[in-house]
């Protein structure tokens, strides 16, 4: 598997725990690049499959999920 460096700039919350697993909200950067706004399963410290959103797009869906579309 091949490694990556990220930087957690902001934990926000974790949503959900099972054994080690858990679903973090936080924002994250991944590779060098800008922090973005970062859902996604972590388990022993290690990032799993999730996604990543600008402030934009973050912006969007919550207005998308309070239907202010």
């Amino acid at each position: 598997m091949q490694q990556f460096d990220f930087h957690i700039e902001q934990r926000i919350a974790v949503l959900s725990e099972s054994g080690s697993l858990t679903l973090e909200l936080n924002r994250v950067a991944y590779g060098g690049n800008p922090a973005k706004l970062d859902l996604r399963r972590w388990r022993d410290g290690k990032p799993l499959k999730g996604v990543s959103l600008t402030d934009e797009e973050a912006k969007r869906l919550l207005e998308v999920l309070h239907g202010q579309e």
